[in-house]
């Protein structure tokens, strides 16, 4: 851990007491900071409290007091997930008091290597994928933090000017990064998500780029180079441009070729072999490539762990076969361009699991997926209605509505038949029925344990 003193002394307010949050608090404690601590709600186990108190913080729940931004902090460590129209958080704003997320805050500390991953769809694989293969060749440690779910200030803590950090990074997490410098940064795509909270397609696009805006010549970002829109965003940055290109677009990076992967051409592996399944995979692997590439790792070890790694939990997560049917998670599809190429991924037939949060959108452009790959849907959530709709649009000859993605799987199972594959792929955030969609996931997985009597693979 870097060693520094810009937090001595001064008065830090940290909003929020997720993960991340909480062990902000700490670490700025360790930095000499006088440090309050304040969530919306009172935490249901009281020794989260206890603990931030025993380290000599001071602790206000309950409510989010505006009365906190009349008290001259020096900085404001935010929860990434707050707005900033959010009352408390928009005093700040006006008062031009310096707003940070807890992604900042471990750059400040940390002394290795950094690489950072961003991206609309695919960050989770590309950073697991990354850390993977550069761990893979590394006599030093390599961890991936972030978005990922693990605090990125806390790893950070653990290691040295020798050690590599992987980080995945949200566009609400790098809003509040106005110095992080990764060596190699990777945009992995970008869509129109999170409007709600950037409230403009530009705003994302411009906190996506917060991952490059401090690089120089001498770092290097991998694109996706698969989108007009996507080499022109590239051309924002200083840095030393690095494509990826799953539809052979440019040979100056990773790409795939007559059934090849690829790096400038050397050809790597059959992308056939790569154990994870579908043409968003291919691109997640390509950018993980890059990544690789750039740092030295060999390609027997790329080879090594792409096929090998069975993927990520609820992203496109093999679960089991049974009776002939083979049963995915794929809940952290929560757009429409997620579940496009979950669909893409599969030659069977696809019993289908959609539904989820009414964001006002509906769901055409899901009609050519639908009629390619779709035999039967089990639509449910706030927006069942509008997925029924595309569904009809697409002649799917079995719709079907149901309470949840825990009541779709026994309804799924009825229609199937062996050679199947039954996928949730909701299209839509949790948020309507679940408080996540890790825990969405979780329930379909324990519901087909519980049709199977089964365990999940």
């Amino acid at each position: 851990m870097k060693k520094i003193s810009k937090y001595q002394g001064k008065k830090v307010l940290v909003i929020g007491f997720g993960i991340s949050g909480l062990n902000a608090a700490h670490l700025l404690v360790k930095l000499g900071a006088k440090v309050t601590a304040n969530d919306m709600k009172t935490p249901k186990d009281p020794q989260v409290v206890e603990d931030l108190e025993k380290d000599g913080i001071r602790v206000i729940t309950g409510s989010n007091p505006l009365s906190l931004a009349d008290e001259g902090f020096d900085v404001v460590v935010k929860n990434p997930g707050i707005p900033y129209d959010n009352p408390l958080v928009a005093k700040f704003v006006a008062k031009k008091t310096p707003i940070i997320t807890e992604a900042e805050l471990g750059w400040e500390i940390f002394e290795g290597h950094l690489v950072s991953v961003t991206g609309s769809n695919g960050k989770t694989t590309t950073t697991t994928l990354t850390q993977l293969m550069l761990a893979k060749s590394s006599t030093h440690n390599v961890k991936y933090a972030g978005n990922i779910g693990v605090s990125f200030s806390k790893v950070a803590e653990d290691l040295g000017p020798d050690d590599t950090l992987v980080t995945e990074l949200s566009s609400f997490q790098l809003l509040g990064c106005p110095t992080i410098h990764p060596h190699i940064a990777i945009i992995t795509n970008i869509f129109s998500n999170h409007l709600d909270y950037h409230k403009t397609r530009e705003n994302y696009i411009n906190a996506k780029l917060n991952i490059t805006r401090n690089q120089t010549k001498d770092d290097f970002l991998i694109m996706n180079w698969d989108r007009d829109e996507w080499q022109e965003i590239a051309q924002r940055s200083q840095a030393t441009i690095v494509p990826f290109s799953r539809l052979n677009k440019s040979h100056e990076g990773a790409y795939e070729e007559d059934g090849m992967i690829c790096w400038r051409g050397e050809k790597i592996m059959k992308a056939e072999d790569i154990r994870l399944i579908g043409p968003q995979n291919v691109e997640n692997a390509l950018a993980a490539i890059a990544a690789a590439k750039l740092s030295g790792v060999s390609n027997e070890d790329i080879i090594s762990v792409l096929t090998t790694f069975g993927g990520v939990r609820h992203r496109l997560q093999y679960v089991m076969d049974y009776e002939g049917r083979r049963f995915y998670n794929d809940s952290k599809s929560t757009d429409i361009e997620a579940t496009e190429v979950a669909l893409q991924g599969f030659d069977q037939p696809v019993i289908l699991l959609a539904g989820g949060l009414d964001r006002g959108y509906t769901f055409e452009r899901l009609v050519p997926y639908f009629k390619k790959h779709v035999k039967a849907i089990i639509v449910f959530g706030q927006c069942k209605d509008k997925m029924k709709d595309a569904a009809v649009q697409a002649g799917i000859p079995t719709i079907l509505e149901s309470e949840n993605a825990v009541t779709a799987v026994p309804e799924a199972w009825k229609v199937s038949e062996p050679g199947d594959v039954i996928l949730l792929s909701p299209a839509n955030a949790s948020w309507d029925q679940f408080p996540s969609f890790e825990v969405r996931g979780d329930k379909f997985i324990e519901a087909v344990e519980k049709l199977t009597n089964q365990k999940e693979k």
